[in-house]
């Protein structure tokens, strides 16, 4: 992995991040936030970016590339969408990483260290601190939605199949 610096929070790097999709919606000074907390980082084909157990604390961003997300050596999903996030989960429930995230070729990835509330801190007061995780959270939301949403298709999709194949074998008997 080759990673940067925390990123400075100059009107290049915002523009840049205004044009990824879940990030539209904040104003200037919460993306200035986010900058201040944030690195790029970038992975060879086949590394790993997330660990299944591991305790860290970083939200990722796509910037390039895919990822497969795989769990006990089973494919779960693929992630190829600049903007999509990924390592969400840890941050809302604080448990261990559920999943392996590894790159599919080259990725980029804004990694973001929601560790780092010190860096938030004391920043133009608790409200614009407030108003900046409720919008991180509003995102998290709104991907975990779209995600449940797909994992239902593909339970009734499996279930539709598994009962094909049950009448397929009772048939044969």
């Amino acid at each position: 992995m080759i990673e940067s610096r925390y990123l400075k929070d100059n009107i290049e790097n915002i523009q840049k991040l205004m044009q990824i999709p879940a990030l539209r919606h904040f104003e200037v000074r919460s993306l200035s936030r986010l900058l201040r907390l944030s690195k790029i980082r970038e992975y060879e084909d086949g590394e790993f970016i997330i660990k299944d157990g591991d305790q860290d604390s970083w939200l990722y961003f796509l910037l390039a590339g895919s990822v497969r997300i795989q769990k006990d050596g089973h494919e779960i999903s693929r992630i190829h969408t600049m903007g999509e996030i990924f390592g969400e989960m840890r941050l809302i429930d604080k448990r261990a990483r559920s999943a392996d995230v590894i790159a599919m070729g080259p990725a980029v990835c804004l990694a973001v260290d929601t560790s780092a509330d010190n860096r938030m801190a004391g920043e133009e007061g608790s409200d614009a601190q407030m108003d900046f995780l409720l919008l991180l959270y509003k995102i998290f939301a709104e991907y975990l939605s779209a995600r449940l949403r797909l994992a239902n298709e593909e339970l009734v999709s499996a279930k539709k199949e598994s009962e094909s194949l049950k009448k397929s074998l009772d048939k044969k008997k």
